[in-house]
């Protein structure tokens, strides 16, 4: 008979390996006492989502740097969070991330609400990640859920219905093994246990923890695990990137709207992005085609960008200037980097 997976063998192997995070608490300063600052927590959870921590890692330093507590960061400039975040990807989350500071600031004295619902009120946080802040924060036994914990928990147990479908089956069999006391480092444990063990690819199975219980082992096919359903394939979508310079060197950018892709964001006057963009030019001038697309893939589409490039100083319909001295393509989102990458040799 296969023996239980038990969360305290995964804890004692946490114990050893835990990875270390520019946010986390080591599980023997815990238990020396220390606790984890739900600010850092709520951060690195919305940074972290749909992004690695490899990536995460040099934002989550920076913000923390500029912004060490919530009230901080519910102070901030729109525009600098924004070009803080700018590269980071998934924009709505920088958008959230200062309405829920905000919230906190003004309507929690700054203080994160010490409950699944209460955070899960807040602008921008959902199920999983309010479950991973009660968790890790303030070691409730809420059950977390990411891609790591799905992976290993389809595996464990061999789950071959394939995801999406799966995940209720997949949040029921994570609740069974979560324990009551340690719950936070229980749910690092586990993710970290599918980020470096339980891998997509090639999973190390010999050195698991939970080697000896895991059907998916036992049975050979936890490399196939989770199955999923077949991905549609992505549209492709078309538009049009206007990059203009004055006499004096400025740089003419537009805010975009709030709303959308890239809501808030600085970038280059352009078209809408669909089957038959509208060219829509920012001001009625001479302008030279550069001659190599921009290719970028969204999360449900891929986007082709033809790029123009013109100097004048009629005035424009619409955008502003940007000095050459304050302007930074660090502070613009990849696609709009990508434009300026292939734009900036016709200004040279």
């Amino acid at each position: 008979m296969r023996e239980t997976a038990s969360s305290d063998e995964l804890l004692a192997w946490y114990d050893r390996h835990a990875r270390e995070m520019p946010w986390r608490v080591s599980p023997a300063d815990r238990a020396a006492g220390i606790t984890p600052d739900p600010y850092r927590i709520w951060l690195s959870e919305v940074m972290l989502q749909q992004t690695t921590v490899a990536a995460v890692k040099e934002y989550f330093v920076k913000f923390t740097t500029i912004w060490p507590t919530v009230n901080d960061l519910a102070r901030a400039q729109d525009a600098d969070v924004m070009a803080a975040w700018a590269g980071l990807g998934y924009y709505a989350r920088a958008r959230n991330l200062l309405k829920c500071a905000r919230v906190v600031a003004s309507e929690h004295n700054g203080i994160f609400p010490k409950t699944r619902v209460g955070l899960q009120a807040l602008p921008g946080i959902g199920p999983y990640t309010s479950a991973a802040i009660a968790s890790i924060a303030y070691d409730l036994p809420e059950t977390v859920l990411d891609g790591n914990v799905e992976r290993v928990m389809a595996r464990l147990h061999a789950v071959e219905t394939p995801l999406p479908t799966a995940k209720p089956e997949l949040i029921a069999l994570a609740e069974q093994h979560t324990p009551q006391t340690r719950a936070g480092d229980y749910a690092q444990a586990v993710m970290d246990l599918g980020a470096t063990i339980c891998t997509p690819k090639s999973p190390a199975c010999g050195i698991c923890p939970w080697r000896d219980p895991c059907a998916g082992r036992a049975s050979g096919i936890a490399p196939e695990l989770p199955r999923k359903l077949p991905k549609k394939a992505k549209p492709i979508r078309r538009g049009f990137a206007y990059v203009l310079r004055n006499s004096g060197g400025d740089w003419l950018l537009e805010t975009r709207p709030d709303k959308g892709l890239l809501g808030g964001m600085l970038g280059w006057p352009g078209s809408d992005w669909s089957d038959a963009p509208d060219p829509a030019a920012p001001v009625q001038v001479e302008w030279n085609e550069v001659g190599a697309e921009v290719r970028h893939t969204f999360t449900h589409f891929h986007l082709i960008l033809d790029v123009f490039c013109a100097t004048s100083d009629v005035p424009p319909a619409r955008g502003f200037f940007v000095s050459a001295r304050d302007f930074r393509p660090s502070d613009l989102p990849t696609v709009m980097r990508k434009v300026h990458d292939v734009a900036k040799h016709r200004f040279e």
